[in-house]
């Protein structure tokens, strides 16, 4: 058996296609185009490629995206107050700022002062309410792509045994809740694992879809994977010239059901998903 491949960027593709016809109409009839507004600071090179990444898509979908860049010295005073000039900008509908931040910046604080309207990543302790209740302004964009390749590919979720490896506040946490909670590509029985689980490998071969999301380089190996399960690899490192998974692809390809790949998965769509929030914003900023 050879798993089905979970091709996100063809799927972000379509997905971009029609919210460039979304962004379209709503030009069209307020006269107004959504603009998602980035903050780079410090010289990080794969943040660096992620911004570019974001202005491009932005163009492509006919949003403007523009980026704020800062020196590596910034500090949290200096980037409050580019925050703040940001949120008082009518012109501007979705803030990302772009993280990790240097050591010296405190990142709760930034990222508690964007505007919850602008928050289109989904981070503010307002939005993450929302979103435990059920009743989210936006949903975050990992996650959300998460979700969307489950739909996508038909991945049947309802009554399903998610296993979450790593609970991060961007991808762990808020994906185990979306799939725990009632809704379409959710209803599912959700384990959170991390560091400090008792004997990992026995809980992640009960699972009937397998969320990799821990940030160790092929940490999920073939013995940790029951044969037909989903695998869905967040992870991106670096080893030598080469972008891996957390999933040890070639190892677990032949046992998974279906496994998504490492560049080409997930990431393509928590783009995609970034975009849709930033036309919600706007929807709901012009009323």
């Amino acid at each position: 058996m050879t798993a089905t491949i979970l091709d996100g960027k063809s799927l972000s593709l379509q997905v971009r296609t029609q919210l460039a016809q979304e962004v379209q109409a709503f030009t069209s009839l307020s006269g107004i185009v959504p603009h998602l507004a980035a903050v780079l600071v410090g010289d990080d090179p794969a943040s660096a490629v992620y911004i570019r990444s974001k202005e491009k898509a932005c163009r492509e979908a006919g949003m403007l995206g523009s980026v704020t860049r800062l020196p590596a010295t910034t500090t949290t005073q200096e980037l409050l107050s580019v925050v703040h000039n940001l949120n008082a900008d009518q012109g501007v509908h979705g803030i990302l700022v772009q993280l990790p931040l240097p050591a010296q910046i405190d990142a709760v604080t930034i990222l508690d002062a964007v505007d919850p309207a602008k928050d289109v990543d989904c981070f503010h302790p307002e939005n993450v309410g929302l979103l435990m209740q059920n009743r989210p302004r936006y949903l975050p964009c990992t996650p959300h792509g998460i979700q969307q390749i489950l739909a996508a590919y038909k991945i049947e979720t309802t009554g399903r045994h998610v296993v979450v490896v790593g609970r991060s506040d961007i991808v762990g946490k808020p994906i185990a809740m979306m799939l725990a909670q009632k809704g379409p590509t959710a209803n599912a029985t959700v384990t959170i694992c991390h560091s400090a689980t008792s004997d990992l490998p026995a809980i992640c071969r009960t699972a009937d879809i397998l969320i990799a999301a821990i940030g160790k380089p092929q940490f999920i190996d073939a013995s940790m994977v029951k044969a037909g399960a989903c695998v869905i690899d967040v992870g991106i490192n670096r080893v030598g010239d080469h972008l891996v998974g957390d999933v040890a692809y070639a190892d677990v390809l032949p046992i998974a059901g279906s496994i998504t790949p490492v560049p080409g998965g997930v990431g393509p769509l928590t783009i995609a998903m970034l975009l849709k929030n930033t036309l919600s914003a706007a929807r709901m900023q012009v009323g």
